[in-house]
């Protein structure tokens, strides 16, 4: 059976001390590290939610600046599109002037040659008919 006496006192003084001592040597010491830790796992946390922040940040920032710069290169590239037209037509109309130059002037020509073989068939038929005439006639026609 369990009698109360005074060695609860003394057992009450003994486990006092052992907790003042426990307390010193161990509660302590492990609560500073658990503190600790906390801190670190909170500045972790804030590193993290810190540098997540820059990062979408960041991704914006390029994803407009790609945005921009295919804008800019559909518009440059339209530009140089309507360049190249501009410049096509510009050749291909002097091309056309110079056709049609060299088609006049090889027409000309053609009308020229033709006229001058009209005139010398002119000439020669006619001589041909005083000839013939003259074999058939057997006379000299003029």
């Amino acid at each position: 059976m369990i009698s109360i006496d005074w060695t609860i006192l003394v057992q009450f003084v003994n486990f006092l001390i052992l907790m003042a001592v426990l307390n010193i040597l161990l509660y302590r010491p492990l609560r500073n590290i658990m503190t600790q830790r906390q801190e670190a796992i909170d500045g972790g946390h804030q590193k993290a939610s810190e540098l997540e922040a820059s990062i979408n940040e960041k991704m914006e920032s390029y994803e407009s600046k790609l945005q921009q710069a295919k804008l800019e290169g559909s518009q440059e590239a339209a530009s140089l599109r309507a360049e190249a037209v501009k410049e096509e037509s510009a050749i291909l109309g002097e091309a056309r002037g110079e056709a049609d130059k060299s088609l006049a002037e090889m027409k000309n020509k053609v009308a020229g040659e033709a006229e001058e073989a009209r005139k010398t068939l002119g000439e020669e038929t006619k001589n041909l008919a005083n000839a013939i005439a003259s074999k058939v006639l057997g006379r000299d026609v003029k």
